[in-house]
């Protein structure tokens, strides 16, 4: 099971909240799914079963760290920390967080494409959508990240 659906929900992590988080997400996905597996019917509907598991704990998780935010808000009126050097910084940092600014639908099949390396119908198989309806998604997303990345200064070669 990990096997086959690590890279779909390591995908959708890392779409939902980015690459620091995206782990954790991944280890409480498969503790989750271990612990319900009893529960699933439809084998044909295992793949959407944990697509959706996946986006829930991500959820959870970005909703818990919105909610620790708040309470250090205080904090944010000192002096901040000198920048420097982060995990995760450079191009591929860069590219997730263009992509993260795209809606949900563009965001999971590009992050699950061009990060995860799925093709459109393994990614179709494994989050239980159609192939045509992640084609569509895999289309538009393109469409909406190139002139992200052009802006960037990363020409038109880049998404081709």
């Amino acid at each position: 099971m990990y096997a086959r659906y690590a890279r779909t929900v390591h995908g959708i992590a890392l779409a939902s909240v980015g690459p620091d988080d995206a782990e954790d997400v991944m280890q409480e996905v498969f503790v989750k799914v271990h612990d319900r597996l009893h529960t699933v019917r439809d084998e044909q509907a295992f793949g959407a079963w944990i697509a959706s598991v996946t986006r829930n704990a991500a959820t959870d998780l970005a909703r818990s760290r919105q909610r620790r935010a708040r309470i250090h808000e205080p904090l944010a009126d000192r002096e901040p920390i000198a920048p420097g050097p982060r995990r995760g910084d450079g191009l591929a940092h860069r590219v997730l967080e263009l992509i993260r600014s795209l809606p949900e639908a563009f965001r999971e099949t590009l992050t699950m494409r061009l990060c995860e390396g799925l093709t459109g119908p393994e990614i179709a198989a494994r989050t239980g959508r159609s192939p045509g309806a992640i084609r569509v998604n895999l289309h538009r997303g393109m469409e909406q990240l190139r002139p992200l990345l052009e802006r960037e200064g990363w020409g038109g070669e880049v998404t081709r």
